[in-house]
């Protein structure tokens, strides 16, 4: 595949200049920090209430009363919301609310609930609202018709058609430094840029490979590498960021790395900005840029990690593969980096980890003959961003078709991942980036391609002997208990995945919603019906809450994601079958999230 080179150009617009019926920055930042209040803290205090088209929601401790317009409402509580936020003035009127008033008010509530300040929250959310307006400046409306024909230019597109973020971040979009220091790089503006290029010694070189060759493609990017020299690709935007670094001057000077310019093919960014696809292979640098929540680099376990994971689960990825023949796992065979010793002999940890580089398969090694890759989040976006929305893929659809749709993609989606948990002890991570929703000809779901090893966890209880096998530096961060695991799987899979995808097929048929949740309660039944239905799977199905991630809580206290908690949401499954059956519930002033 041919990428082209260079990236759109960012421009300074007004904060209401948006490409048609898209949100502005000002829109999508304030209803972003709605839906989080929403979910993480006035819902769960049963400070909310749907009435009159709106959604009203107090923040208790600030003494505020906002309220917004509501496009639809949804049975878990993640509506969709339109216009400006609003807030209750004391005589009863409505005052519009912009995006840094909300912002204000959103601290000095999280201030009182937790007890600690962050002093970062604010500015955080303000490079959120600033990345948001300058790639809606850059963003050029997809028309009908304009799709690109070729599958891997279709997925590329698809990538990097991600304009808001998640809607449950309070800080989606949000880097480090002002965009013009990273729109070069950047997927929104469709960025594709060559590889800066390093030859370096032998014995500087650190690196592990799970097989013969998985290194192949890499040193294929500059065959003519000097003799005792390896060839060390980096990421432009990270060696802006590190080429001061002393030791690495020094190793320059030496003659220890020598530069050989740049590579012959161009990269393109894809949704995680920091891994990069030339239509062969995946590469996964380390930016030391905060991105959302965390510090974008590959830490020295998570390298050999990535490699130890595809070593270790080579056995259950294919069993899993064999039974479920529509669904794989992007592997991660190999990593290489700079192993420059430090002051005390050992090698220096900032540029071990900087210049950190896992090698994932490309997607030609899994891809089913036939098919479109496209990324989930695209499909799922709430707005329709891209031909990989899947307002484009059903367009002129019915409701039977899109229903039909969707049993076949829980088909694809759900059996794999329950079965990696419950017969593997495996923990994926099947959130809506790390997924690829393969179509046929016809749109219709045909593949599904899991990808992204960082998250894919281990449960100790059934993997003792292979996590004391290796460095426990190694095994600690990747392993959950099994709670914490089941925690994740749901989370990941019913509450960012399938509630974000079923969200969007119901805003295109908005009576099916009930009948879109009963199917996927349908798919969950029958795997549990074929295992024995285990107590999870008991409990899920009866209807216990839904944990969902608190982004907001986690970014507030400034912990590690790893380390996020989980808020209880009402399962949609009660609802949706009371819905079905015609006994639907009335929403009650101040009684839930929904």
């Amino acid at each position: 595949m041919s990428l082209p080179a260079g990236t759109a150009p960012l421009q300074a617009p007004s904060p209401t200049a948006t490409p048609d019926g898209l949100p502005t920055a000002d829109e999508a930042v304030a209803h972003t920090l709605l839906n989080c209040l929403l979910r993480e803290l006035s819902g769960p205090e049963h400070q909310t209430a749907v009435a009159d088209g709106h959604l009203l929601l107090r923040l208790p401790r600030r003494g505020v009363l906002l309220r917004v317009a509501l496009r639809r409402t949804s049975l878990l509580g993640a509506h969709r919301f339109t216009g400006p936020v609003t807030e209750q003035r004391p005589d009863g009127g409505w005052d519009k609310t912009d995006w840094r008033r909300l912002a204000e008010y959103a601290g000095a509530e999280l201030s009182l609930r937790t007890g600690v300040d962050n002093e970062e929250f604010r500015e955080q959310i303000h490079s959120s609202h600033q990345a948001l307006t300058a790639t809606l400046a850059a963003h050029t409306p997809a028309r009908t018709g304009d799709g690109p024909e070729d599958p891997l230019a279709a997925y590329l597109v698809s990538e990097q058609s991600l304009l808001f973020g998640h809607r449950f971040h309070p800080t989606p979009k949000a880097r480090t430094g002002d965009p013009a220091s990273w729109a070069a790089y950047a997927p929104e503006t469709a960025a594709s840029f060559p590889l800066r290029l390093f030859a370096v010694r032998d014995h500087l070189i650190a690196e592990e490979s799970a097989a013969a060759g998985a290194t192949a493609a890499v040193d294929a990017l500059h065959p003519a590498v000097p003799d005792g020299y390896r060839l060390l690709p980096a990421h432009p935007w990270q060696y802006e960021l590190l080429h001061h670094h002393p030791a690495l001057r020094a190793a320059f000077d030496r003659g220890d790395l020598l530069d050989l310019g740049v590579s012959e093919r161009p990269f393109a960014a894809t949704a995680s900005v920091r891994t990069l696809y030339d239509g062969d292979t995946f590469l996964k640098f380390s930016l030391n840029v905060r991105i959302t929540n965390c510090l974008r680099k590959n830490a020295s376990y998570e390298l050999s990690g990535a490699v130890a994971l595809t070593r270790l689960l080579a056995p259950v990825l294919a069993d899993l593969e064999t039974r479920y023949p529509g669904s794989a796992m992007l592997r991660e065979p190999a990593y290489r980096s700079l192993a420059l010793p430090g002051p005390d002999g050992s090698p220096d940890r900032t540029l071990l980890e900087g210049f950190g580089m896992i090698v994932r398969e490309g997607l030609d090694r899994r891809l089913a003959p036939g098919t479109t890759p496209l990324l989930a989040a695209a499909v799922a976006d709430e707005y329709p961003t891209s031909p990989a929305h899947i307002s484009r893929l059903l367009e002129g659809a019915g409701p039977q078709t899109a229903l039909d749709w969707w049993a076949a993609y829980l088909d694809l989606l759900i059996p794999p991942v329950l079965a990696a948990y419950f017969e593997h002890g495996m923990v994926l991570e099947p959130h809506l980036q790390n997924v690829l929703v393969c179509v046929d000809g016809d749109g219709m779901p045909a593949q599904v391609l899991f990808r992204d090893l960082e998250g894919t966890k281990l449960v100790p209880d059934h993997h003792a002997d292979t996590l004391a096998a290796l460095p426990p530096e190694v095994a600690g961060p990747m392993t959950y208990d099994a709670q914490r695991g089941w925690d994740r799987v749901v989370y990941c899979l019913l509450v960012n995945h399938v509630a974000e995808l079923l969200a969007a097929l119901a805003d295109l048929h908005p009576h099916t919603e009930a009948e879109l949740w009963a199917r996927v309660r349908a798919a969950i039944q029958a795997y549990a019906d074929a295992h024995g239905c285990p107590p999870l799977l008991s409990a899920l199905l009866a209807g216990v809450p839904l944990p969902a991630k608190a982004n907001l809580l986690t970014r507030w206290e400034r912990k590690a994601d790893r380390d996020a908690g989980y808020v209880r949401l009402a399962s949609p499954f009660p609802l949706a079958e009371h819905v079905l059956t015609g006994a639907a519930r009335t929403d009650e002033p101040w009684s839930t999230a929904r």
